[in-house]
């Protein structure tokens, strides 16, 4: 059901959806419903797995319920701060973070690795570059990548330093989409939060939840998903957006992971539905910058 894709001008092939495993290491999430989305994804298709050394369990776990089909699939993760004895953003805590991420996926090689959300003052030191260019060639790493929004995506982009991107595409957030996104075509593009963190799920304004945002900004959009739904409607506006190798959806349940493989699997949406999209962007969309 999954249509695959050349990832950039890497030598990776990827689902037009992936697993973000940000949920499936959360403490109310057990060890088995961890195995049961994540085995599943791989069963349904999916080849691509996108996690952070952030995310608490979820490295861990990958590891211990993929470990045994690590072939399977690519493995995106994500780190660079906050690394234990380490100055943040240094050489010392990207090299740690890399360290950390093979050891817990129970992995010989981290696929993709992105400098996680790294400030443009840090990107134009260069060290951090250099860095993970020395882990490519020491086999640890197989592609450098630069997860982030906006300017600092753009000058990452434009660096020519990073093998891939991983940035923020949706009906309520085109920013990168409209300004950096094909700038560099070799690039592997993963689009992150495509179905705009579901603001749908609430009637009304959800005052300091991570969809507020969002919530504002289909309020102003005035779409509508027609008969497919909102979440379709998102997911396969995302999947099939110019640029974007596969849109990552983040749930610890093989449900919902599920629904989303059958609804992108339907394709790209109409033209006409897009031009209406494009449209309302242009009318009130133009000056929204990418949520970070």
């Amino acid at each position: 059901m999954l249509e695959r894709r050349p990832f950039g001008n890497t030598t990776f092939s990827v689902s037009a959806v992936g697993l973000g495993a940000g949920q499936v290491g959360e403490i109310d999430v057990t060890e088995a419903e961890a195995a049961e989305v994540l085995n599943g994804a791989l069963d349904l298709g999916v080849t691509l797995i996108d996690t952070a050394a952030s995310y608490g369990l979820r490295e861990e776990r990958i590891g211990r319920h993929l470990g045994r089909r690590r072939e399977e699939f690519v493995l995106s993760t994500k780190g660079g701060p906050k690394i234990k004895g380490q100055p943040d953003w240094s050489p010392g805590s990207v090299l740690a973070s890399i360290e950390r991420s093979l050891r817990l996926t129970q992995s010989e090689r981290i696929d993709i690795f992105y400098l996680h959300s790294c400030p443009i003052e840090i990107l134009r030191r260069g060290d951090l570059q250099d860095t993970l260019d020395k882990a490519v060639a020491a086999g640890k790493i197989g592609v450098p990548g630069y997860s982030g929004d906006n300017e600092p995506l753009a000058f990452a982009v434009e660096s020519g330093r990073f093998g891939s991107i991983e940035t923020s595409v949706n009906i309520a957030d085109q920013w990168n989409l409209r300004n950096v996104l094909g700038r560099q075509p070799e690039l592997g593009v993963i689009a992150k939060r495509p179905i705009a963190n579901a603001p749908w799920r609430f009637p009304d304004r959800p005052s300091g939840h991570y969809a507020e945002l969002y919530w504002e900004r289909l309020q102003a959009l005035e779409l509508d998903p027609g008969d497919m739904g909102w979440t379709e409607f998102a997911l396969r506006f995302t999947a099939f957006a110019p640029g974007v190798h596969t849109a990552i959806v983040g749930t610890a349940k093989l449900a919902h992971l599920r629904q989303n493989i059958t609804a992108a699997s339907r394709g790209p949406l109409a033209t006409s539905v897009l031009e209406g999209i494009d449209c309302a962007w242009r009318d009130v969309g133009s000056d929204w910058t990418a949520s970070t």
